[in-house]
């Protein structure tokens, strides 16, 4: 009837990792992407919106892997 999953797995069959680092990563480049389309498309508000997104998600993404390589948390 429900969809369930095994512990510590993800939907897609990838790894758990802490911090959600690479997800932050893929989401940056997704936006990235969207705003190159856009300028490309002549969108110029829709793309310097998903520009600035892209820009914070991967300071934010520099951020927290700088913390994580600090206290020796397991990224991969």
């Amino acid at each position: 009837m429900g969809v369930y999953h095994k512990v510590g797995r993800l939907p897609h069959g990838g790894r758990r990792i802490s911090g959600g680092n690479l997800y932050m990563l893929h989401w940056t480049l997704i936006f990235l992407v969207i705003a190159l389309i856009a300028g490309l498309l002549g969108f110029t508000g829709i793309a310097g919106a998903a520009a600035t997104i892209a820009k914070v998600l991967f300071v934010l993404f520099l951020v927290l892997f700088l913390v994580a390589l600090l206290f020796g948390k397991r990224i991969f």
